[in-house]
């Protein structure tokens, strides 16, 4: 495993983890177990609340020590740490980096915090940020598991796979998350301090992950891999790095598009990306637009969901208090001017924030890029393997639209038909008719009365689509179905089919 040279404690760290596993798995220092000893103070945690963490850990024995110690960045009696940390030893976990002394107490100088990425808990590493105590962050701060990291989490297909790429790694959770689906994974960070913690996480999960330094694709470039994770510094802005976890020096939305534009080239055939990215909105620009001038001709199928889009001035002061910096401080005015100006000079009146996810295909590149800004529970990792499933099969159809009239249909299980009537002079009026998906996503598609007796017919054993569509046109008057009707019902078949609501059987 790679190491970083740049932090002479490295080695003391990664070495000290193998006792701090001990420990941690002694004390039931777990996800689940926090969340039952905290109860409703678990939610204090991401209000940055410490008095009701506090006030639930008193009685919580050793754990409770452990989460004032690393997760309130309390000073506690040297005594009491040493017996919630045997087998580590003190001293050595000083060296280290993971604690530091105060007077007589001793306090945490890292973040590790339990987090359950669907394998288990695993343990994450990372550098203190001023939630539970004010603190300037640092240039090459490590951020720990955010909204952003936690979104990504959510959002990865999970299907087993050969090889995973972890771009800009950070404190490494994407990387341990993936050590779950993949056979081998490799991460990679312009940030030394970063590898540091990356790679003793990666010791105290006990797993083997490489690790390598180096700027974007650069440290692997000519290699391929089955999957791509990324969380890049896909913050909009000037082109400057105050924080590397977050600005990548690139104005404006420069480091999403490098992303976007070079995944594909180390993708192996087949391989998918799911990556993190932020686009400006310009005046009289189409967004989607400006998304698919960065995707290759050739050797994409595209998705593209925008989850969000903020105005200039709400998303420059997130990113300035994310920093920990006081809004009312006229220095950071000054930031938020300069940074404001940057928009105004672009025409830039909204940033949009999603997911990209992108598959190796031998064929012209596709891109399907829409919004998806109403909630919904089930995470997209699953559904954006089964929208690659769907789309491969659209595109078979492209080639031979017998394949589709040939194919019987079923409307999915989760797919619910919704009639909406208005009250008017005559009573309730008909206005609007929308098919549901009731899993993933929940698309909603508006539909007319013939869409709803085409979905009428299908079904697993039922006929195949032309001769459902004979019959319609047949139910509606015509003796034969005109060229017209037919383009029609498969256009919206085929985009039902794109969103799941109906699936070839």
């Amino acid at each position: 495993m790679p190491t970083n040279r740049a932090t002479t404690t490295e080695p003391l760290l990664t070495a000290l983890c193998p006792d701090l596993r001990t420990a941690l798995t002694r004390v039931g220092y777990d996800a689940d177990t926090l969340l039952e000893v905290l109860g409703d103070a678990h939610a204090a945690l991401g209000r940055s609340e410490p008095v009701p963490v506090r006030r639930a850990a008193q009685g919580a024995g050793e754990l409770g020590t452990l989460i004032r110690l690393l997760l309130l960045g309390d000073a506690l009696p040297e005594r009491e740490v040493a017996a919630a940390l045997a087998p580590v030893d003190l001293d050595r976990a000083v060296a280290a980096g993971l604690l530091v002394r105060d007077g007589d107490a001793v306090r945490a100088a890292l973040d590790l915090r339990p987090l359950d990425t669907g394998a288990g808990t695993r343990w994450i590493l990372s550098d203190l940020d001023d939630s539970m105590r004010p603190r300037t962050l640092t240039e090459d701060h490590v951020l720990g598991v955010g909204h952003a990291s936690l979104s990504l989490l959510r959002a990865t297909p999970t299907r087993p796979v050969g090889t995973v790429l972890d771009l800009g790694t950070g404190c490494g959770v994407q990387a341990i998350h993936a050590a779950a689906y993949a056979r081998q994974v490799t991460a990679t960070d312009v940030n030394p301090r970063a590898l540091w913690l990356a790679e003793a996480t990666a010791a105290l999960n006990d797993l083997d992950i490489e690790l390598v330094e180096g700027a974007w694709f650069d440290p692997v470039r000519g290699r391929r891999f089955d999957q791509i994770v990324a969380n890049p510094p896909f913050v909009v802005g000037p082109a400057r790095v105050e924080h590397t976890y977050r600005d990548s020096g690139l104005a404006l939305d420069g480091a999403s598009e490098l992303v976007c534009s070079q995944a594909a080239d180390l993708l192996a055939p087949g391989g998918t990306a799911a990556m993190l990215a932020a686009w400006v909105h310009v005046d009289g620009e189409d967004w989607r637009e400006r998304v698919s001038s960065w995707l290759p001709a050739y050797g994409v199928d595209a998705w593209v969901v925008q989850r969000d889009v903020a105005d200039p001035a709400l998303y420059v002061g997130t990113w300035l208090r994310d920093a920990g910096l006081d809004p009312r401080d006229p220095a950071t005015q000054a930031r938020a001017e300069s940074w404001l100006d940057a928009f105004a000079s672009a025409a830039v009146d909204g940033i949009g924030f999603g997911f990209v996810y992108l598959r190796a295909i031998d064929g012209p590149t596709e891109l399907l890029a829409e919004d998806l800004v109403h909630g919904f529970d089930d995470p997209l990792g699953e559904e954006a393997a089964r929208y690659f499933e769907r789309s491969a099969w659209l595109r078979a159809v492209h080639d031979d639209t017998n394949l589709a009239w040939s194919t019987r249909f079923a409307v999915d299980p989760a797919t619910a038909l919704e009639r909406v009537y208005l009250s008017g002079a005559d009573g309730w009026a008909p206005e609007v008719a929308r098919l549901h998906r009731g899993d993933g996503p929940r698309w909603q598609h508006e539909v007319d009365e013939t869409t709803i007796a085409l979905l009428a017919g299908m079904r697993a054993d039922g006929l195949p689509l032309y001769q459902l569509v004979e019959l319609l046109a047949l139910a509606y008057g015509c003796e034969e179905v005109t060229a017209e009707f037919a383009a029609d019902a498969l256009s919206v078949v085929t985009g039902l089919v794109r969103h799941g609501l109906v699936r070839p059987v």
